[in-house]
């Protein structure tokens, strides 16, 4: 919608303006925006007799500013134009800029700047703009919390501000609530400040003076002060430390060191895989350097390795004695620097003899936006493939696709549509290997947002990268790339990459030609308890699987109400034989983590309790899935509002997205789908040991997304987002009701607002979030990304992604 009051500026400084040498006039569409703040930026600049004018408020501007007008106050009316540039800049950005006809700077204007600077965390002193507030007034910085932002990350943002805003290299960062470039360098710069590097040098780079004063810095039990409250902040900014999938962790900006830092320390470094040593649970240096760059200190230890060089015997067995475990070697391509970029024939023995593991990792150039389209991504998808099984790689290997240069956020949809076209290609070949990237810390986290990429490989010692600053490591990291270096092998040299590997996350492969599934053993499990079934003589078998893997969580007195009780003799019959759950095993198309608990009693659920004829509605089945996990999640939301004020919002950020910790997380998605068509197939009595080995064994996983929503949701967006909300609001089915006041007050306290009593348009856009999140899964198996794409280019215009 057009705002009156930009719209007017944007009229008056494109018809005051228009002529001068240089000036780039803004769209006239009563929308802020760059152009709009450059366009007034160009003004100010022939005001100050700068010539040519140019898009960019930069030293030069800020000076001669400084040296023209200085300071400008109530009463200021040395030059009327100066003043209605102020006036136009602040309504720009959400504040009253009083009368535009009145000359003088006034009261008005006054007391909107005073309103901006404790908003930016400057103390009030009556309104002045002096030159650096100036150039806060023309740029895009938000000074109130935007979606998604944290309150406690402002503030830290308000202290840098307010402590540091009139040191010479400093300037007025964003108070939005957001880490970013912009805020890392902000911490950067006063932790050099506050080392005593003259403040002319504090430029925010990681250079050996910075270095040696955070040796000379460490903090812990006892600590206290300014380095303190730095340290803290990098904590803050380096939230949340995940160490379960329903599980973060998190900290706070304090001035001394107390139990909550200390633990949130200890759980950082071994999110960060330092070594048993390496934990010391204090902020050390090498704490300081991971907390602050990218590449962290690149001489701590580290079991993996990429390399660009054929390892023969011997080079596998200095690596091995040199503490590595893990090499990365490329899937095609040659180096023009010598050696054999790509992978030889024969060169897999070398390296598993040598007790070496291996990921692969596809590079085909990959230095510019211009390669980043969907057909490449497609083309690279299966040749990744055809290379992988010349190799004999097992199925569920990842490889890591590359984005070799420095992605800006503006790069992200062409990024992300490559990788869409990655997962076609592999689906094409029937989605044997999973796909993994390699980048920034920043590609990585929004290529996984949006592909779900199995595990990031992060180019962290590129730490220059605009996407290695003010961004965290993502939370799917597996390998992290910190040092190159030559390694002296007798008389060979070769070049080695120093990769630190998080255990527990992609572990390679240490052989090939393996034919066993992923899924193996709970596949086993499940042949085992279907037989006893059998023998059981009473009873649905397939219903009697579902019963046992039921018993511990999904069978109390509330999911007895929802679908039916379960058949304990069986339990104790089966148990009496030997059976026992799987907890978990891996999917072989994704690579995430299934819980077979979860699956089977929303499969339970969907069989028990069929979906109804028309498909906009839901029932007790789909809570048992799908619509349970909804209320669960729209309870997380009401309890985050505040950050959130969009439940559309949450749903595209926080709903089914590999790295985020949520009450509905992607594997919870996974479950859904796959336990609603297994118990399709169970319905149609197909026996669940060849239902679940159609899916996990064959190709059924391939397409799932697909065919969920289309069985379940006749494929329409329309018809999910409909079901979606008739689950969250009806009263026809009591159980369902009270059953879902139970789940949202969960999670979101007795205090807020239920589903069934929030306005109709804001429930319809949450609803509209979650059906989209179907849509986009759908979409990327089927390869069209068109849609989400430009949902993906509007969000980041709009400063929401």
């Amino acid at each position: 919608m057009a705002d009156e009051k930009v719209l007017a500026a944007q009229k008056w400084v494109n018809a005051t303006y228009g002529n001068v040498a240089g000036y780039a006039a803004c769209p006239e569409d009563g929308k802020t925006g760059w152009a709009t703040m450059y366009s007034l930026t160009m003004g100010l600049q022939y005001e100050l007799g700068i010539t040519p004018v140019v898009a960019n408020f930069g030293s030069g501007t800020l000076s001669k500013l400084s040296s023209t007008f200085g300071n400008i106050a109530i009463g200021w009316q040395r030059n009327a134009n100066v003043v209605k540039i102020i006036r136009h800049g602040l309504f720009c950005k959400g504040y009253w800029g009083g009368d535009t006809g009145v000359i003088a700077f006034d009261s008005d204007i006054a007391a909107s700047v005073d309103q901006m600077k404790e908003n930016m965390g400057l103390a009030r002193d009556g309104g002045v703009v002096q030159p650096k507030v100036f150039k806060a007034i023309l740029n895009m910085d938000a000074y109130v919390v935007l979606a998604g932002g944290d309150d406690k990350i402002r503030s830290i943002q308000q202290w840098l501000n307010g402590r540091y805003w009139t040191r010479s290299t400093c300037t007025i960062g964003p108070t939005d609530g957001h880490y970013s470039r912009d805020v890392q360098q902000a911490l950067m710069k006063a932790i050099q400040i506050e080392s005593g590097i003259p403040e002319d040098q504090a430029t925010g780079n990681f250079g050996s003076g910075t270095q040696a004063a955070l040796k000379a810095h460490t903090v812990g039990p006892g600590s206290s002060g300014i380095f303190m409250q730095l340290f803290s902040a990098a904590c803050v900014f380096n939230e949340p430390v995940t160490t379960a999938p329903t599980d973060d962790q998190r900290t706070h900006f304090t001035d001394s060191w107390d139990s909550d830092i200390q633990g949130w320390v200890s759980s950082f470094q071994k999110f960060s895989a330092f070594s048993t040593t390496e934990q010391t649970g204090v902020g050390d240096y090498r704490t300081w350097a991971q907390l602050l760059v990218s590449m962290g200190d690149p001489d701590r230890d580290a079991s993996g390795s990429d390399t660009a060089y054929t390892i023969t015997p011997s080079r596998g067995q200095r690596m091995y004695a040199d503490g590595y475990r893990y090499v990365g070697r490329y899937l095609n391509g040659a180096s023009a620097g010598g050696g054999s970029k790509m992978l030889e024939d024969g060169e897999l023995a070398n390296i598993f003899g040598a007790n070496l593991r291996v990921f692969p990792i596809f590079q085909d150039n990959g230095r510019s936006l211009s390669e980043y389209y969907r057909a490449n991504g497609y083309s690279h998808g299966q040749l990744a493939h055809d290379q992988a099984v010349h190799f004999g790689f097992n199925r569920g290997t990842v490889i890591y696709f590359a984005v070799d240069y420095d992605a800006t956020v503006e790069d992200m949809p062409k990024i992300v549509e490559y990788f869409g076209g990655v997962v076609a290609g592999l689906a094409s070949r029937g989605k044997r290997y999973l796909h993994g990237v390699y980048g920034s810390r920043n590609v990585c986290a929004q290529v996984t947002q949006e592909t779900y990429a199995a595990y990031s490989f992060v180019s962290g010692m590129s730490w220059g990268f605009s996407g290695n600053l003010g961004f965290p490591l993502p939370v799917n990291w597996s390998f992290n790339q910190i040092k190159e270096y030559q390694v002296a092998n007798g008389s060979d040299t070769f070049a080695l990459d120093r990769d630190v590997h998080r255990s527990k996350s992609d572990e390679g492969q240490n052989n090939v030609n393996r034919a066993t599934s992923s899924a193996a053993d709970f596949l086993a499990n499940i042949d085992k308890l279907y037989g006893l079934a059998q023998d059981y003589g009473r009873g649905d078998a397939n219903r009697l699987v579902t019963d046992y893997y039921r018993q511990k969580s999904y069978a109390d007195y509330k999911w007895k109400s929802l679908i039916a009780d379960i058949d304990t003799e069986f339990i104790d019959y089966a148990d009496s034989r030997g059976a026992e759950m799987v907890s978990e095993f891996t999917d072989p198309f994704t690579g995430q983590t299934m819980h077979p608990d979860h699956l089977l009693a929303t499969a339970a659920g969907h069989m028990i309790v069929p979906p109804l004829s028309d498909k906009s509605k839901a029932n007790q089945g789909d809570v048992a899935g799908w619509a349970g996990d909804l209320m669960t999640f729209y309870g997380e939301w009401r309890r985050d509002s505040d950050s959130y004020a969009s439940g559309y919002t949450y749903c595209t950020e926080r709903l089914a997205k590999i790295g985020v910790t949520s009450t509905f997380s992607f594997g919870d998605l996974l479950e859904d789908t796959d336990g609603f068509l297994l118990a399709e197939k169970m319905r149609s009595s197909t026996p669940i040991t060849t239902a679940l080995r159609d899916h996990y064994e064959k190709t059924g996983g391939v397409t799932r997304f697909r065919d969920y929503r289309a069985k379940r949701f006749n494929a329409s967006q329309a018809t999910s987002q409909d079901a979606a909300y008739y689950i969250l609001t009806t009263i026809d089915i009591p159980i369902v009701s009270l059953g879902r006041i139970a789940l949202e007050q969960q999670q979101g306290g007795i205090a807020m607002v239920l589903s069934h009593l929030l306005p109709e348009d804001m429930l319809r856009a949450y609803c509209l979030g979650f059906a989209e999140t179907l849509t986009a899964r759908a979409e990327l198996e089927a390869g069209s990304r068109a849609k989400m794409l430009s949902n993906h280019v509007r969000l980041f215009s709009d400063g929401m992604a």
